[in-house]
Formats: structure tokens, C-alpha cells, sequence
């Protein structure tokens, strides 16, 4: 019997060249299927909910096999096989029509910037040793909310003939020596929630000797409402991204 697997992936992704099957280089899809494939002798089209960019962390995903596994069964049998930097956090049964990106209705992402160097973190978050006025930061944070096109803040070449992005919520906050981003939308465009992340310390940054473009949060609000196909530049660095949850249909 062909069964519909779910799992939920945690890694750390800053060896990986990202999520999807790339020739010759080390990907956390390769790396799953690869064990998929010891642990049942099958081979399998693994889908994520989204396809993240090398050092980012986290994924939900799912795969069709007719094998006699439990599902509950793979997030043992996997881990077995898989390196530290990978873990599978869970693993169920899904309904057959169920799919990892397709079927997503939203997606919450959480970035963590440190505000001090960390011999221990580093690889975990964006270290920005730099004074940045949380008020701009939460103020460019409001005018994300609501429906938009995200286009600028797009990798070019990943575009669409549609760009526009429902964000719910997003919001600033501070926890110890991090400063936290969160987003929830229903979708999110490539490398849009580092863009938004560049942008918005690029315009809070106190010393404008850290804000070369001097984006200024008025700036922020025009490209926001009035979307062109300019690039946004500022782009934060991959490590400090999480996805967070997604949310599906009927959960």
C-alpha cells in the first residue's frame, strides 16, 4: 500500500547548499533521500514546503513509498542514517492528497540577530555588533503587514509574473542579547524574509556610516506600498533564519 509520509526536519544548515538537490553539492533534500533510500531500498521524490537557501534551518516535507514501515517508524529509521546536523523531528501518516508545499496556508519565520560576538552562536544568527533603534525596526515592521507586492524584495531571477504576499503578522522584540524577527504570511517569495530583514537594520542602524543608501523609513513605506521591479539590495546573511511552523489545510 502506497502511503503519504509527513515529515518535520530540523537542521542546522550551514554546511548544506541549501535545501534542494543540487549536482555535486551537499543538500538536506540529497541528504533525506539518500537516507530514505538505505533505510527502505526505494527511491522517492521528497517535497519541502519551500525551497530554502544554504544555511538556512528547518522544513516540513513529505514523500509516497508503498513500504511496510509504520510511519511513525521513519523518524528512528532516518535519524539512524542521517548526520548530526540533521534531525527528523516527527514523522506521520498523511492524507494521500496531502502535499508539503501546495497545501500550505501560511508559514511563521523567526530571524535572530546577536548584538554581541559568540564563539558558540555564530554559525546560528547574525552576529550585527551595531547600535539599531528597535522603534524604526518596529515601525517598518507595521508597514510589512497586509497585502503587498514583495517583488523588490525578490531574488531577481526568481520573480514571477506574480509577487504579491499576504503578510499576518511581523514583529520585532528583544531577548537577551538577540534581537528577533517574526513573519507569518501565507506565502513567501526567495530570499524575501532576508531582504526584509537587510532592509529594515539598514534603516534603523543609529550611525549612518552603517547605512551607506541612508534608506530612510519613509523609503521603506514607498517601496513597500508602490511596488516596482527595483532590487532591494540589502540581503542579511542566511545562518540567523528559522521557518518557524506551517500551518495546512483542515489543522
Amino acid at each position: 500500500m502506497v502511503r503519504n509520509i509527513k515529515l518535520v526536519i530540523q537542521y542546522r544548515g550551514t554546511d548544506f547548499a541549501g535545501w534542494q538537490v543540487q549536482d555535486r553539492q551537499k543538500t538536506i533534500q540529497g541528504e533525506i533521500t539518500d537516507a530514505i533510500c538505505r533505510t527502505t531500498g526505494g527511491h522517492v521524490t521528497l517535497t519541502g514546503a519551500g525551497r530554502t537557501d544554504a544555511g538556512v534551518h528547518a522544513q516540513v516535507a513529505n514523500f509516497r513509498i508503498d513500504h511496510c514501515l509504520e510511519p511513525n517508524r521513519y523518524q528512528d529509521a532516518l535519524n539512524y542514517y542521517l548526520p548530526d546536523d540533521i534531525r527528523i523531528m516527527d514523522s506521520t501518516a498523511a492524507g494521500d492528497a496531502f502535499h508539503a508545499r501546495h497545501d500550505a496556508v501560511s508559514r511563521r519565520y523567526r530571524y535572530l540577530i546577536g548584538r554581541e560576538k559568540s564563539a558558540l552562536y555564530r554559525h546560528l544568527r547574525w552576529e550585527y555588533p551595531v547600535e539599531l533603534e528597535l522603534s524604526a525596526l518596529r515601525a517598518a515592521a507595521r508597514l510589512i503587514i497586509g497585502e503587498h507586492d514583495f517583488a523588490p524584495f525578490c531574488v531577481t531571477a526568481s520573480r514571477r509574473p506574480n509577487n504579491v504576499c499576504i503578510v499576518y503578522t511581523a514583529r520585532w522584540y528583544g531577548v537577551g542579547p538577540l534581537l528577533v524577527f517574526e513573519i507569518r504570511g501565507n506565502r513567501f517569495l526567495h530570499g524575501m524574509v532576508r531582504s526584509l530583514v537587510g532592509a529594515m537594520v539598514n534603516l534603523a542602524a543609529i550611525s549612518k556610516d552603517n547605512n551607506p543608501q541612508n534608506l530612510t523609513l519613509q523609503r521603506f513605506g514607498d517601496i513597500i506600498q508602490a511596488s516596482t521591479m527595483e532590487r532591494v539590495v540589502f540581503t542579511a546573511p542566511p545562518q540567523g533564519l528559522y521557518l518557524v511552523s506551517v500551518q495546512y489545510r483542515k489543522e
